[in-house]
């Protein structure tokens, strides 16, 4: 049995990063009809990343959508594999997860990154990773197939660092740090993120979304990815 599980998650995680995926994650879901949950990331590109120093723009615009459609098709593709293995499997795409309240998700896609492995929480609230910083989009698919499951990353690592929260017009980031007892709205003001992001969309665009990324192009990480 355990060599099955092993051989499970190399070939899933192997079909997904030679379709595209930057870094494939799988986490233990306690409490769940499903006991697997995997985590699929992919990088928004340097060049992407750059061109927002001084706010949203086009390419992001664009370069937003294009990775959320690859997403999907990534979460999909994960999902017929592991149904033709034999297991159940549903994919988390963008139809099918639906905000609630304070624009939460029921299972956000990075809390099951953290319990993954593949990264934090920053003070921003998206997730961080050592590679790319918060230059990243996510998906999950969920499943009862049992996966050798990565160690669980419980609070931040962004130490006494300042730049998203210095940098954000819509001044949402308080500054705490991030730990896996604390909701989001203990540190940030999601409110005040969505409006002045819609207003710069609006005014940079002509777009009503809520589009910044500020927070993700300063990000020490996210530099040292993008070569600043």
């Amino acid at each position: 049995m355990k060599e099955d599980i092993v051989a499970y998650g190399r070939t899933l995680k192997g079909l997904l990063i030679e379709n595209g995926a930057s870094e494939v994650g799988f986490a233990h879901l306690s409490g769940s009809q499903y006991v697997s949950g995997i985590s699929i990331l992919l990088r928004i590109p340097a060049e992407v990343v750059r061109s927002i120093y001084d706010g949203p723009n086009i390419a992001y615009f664009d370069q937003y959508h294009i990775l959320n459609a690859q997403l999907d098709k990534l979460a999909n593709l994960g999902a017929r594999y592991i149904q033709e293995t034999g297991f159940n499997a549903l994919p988390m795409t963008t139809d099918r997860v639906k905000e609630y309240g304070n624009y939460m998700t029921e299972l956000p896609h990075k809390t099951v990154a953290t319990l993954a492995g593949l990264g934090w929480i920053g003070k921003s609230a998206l997730l961080v990773t050592p590679t790319y910083g918060s230059a990243i989009r996510l998906t999950t698919i969920l499943t009862d197939m049992p996966l050798e499951y990565g160690t669980p990353v419980k609070e931040s690592a962004c130490g006494n660092c300042t730049r998203c929260e210095s940098a954000c017009p819509g001044m949402a980031i308080s500054g705490k740090r991030w730990n896996v007892t604390m909701q989001r709205d203990e540190f940030f003001d999601v409110i005040k993120c969505r409006a002045k992001a819609r207003q710069l969309s609006k005014e940079r665009m002509n777009k009503a979304i809520t589009l910044c990324g500020k927070c993700i192009e300063v990000c020490p990480y996210t530099q040292k990815y993008i070569g600043h």
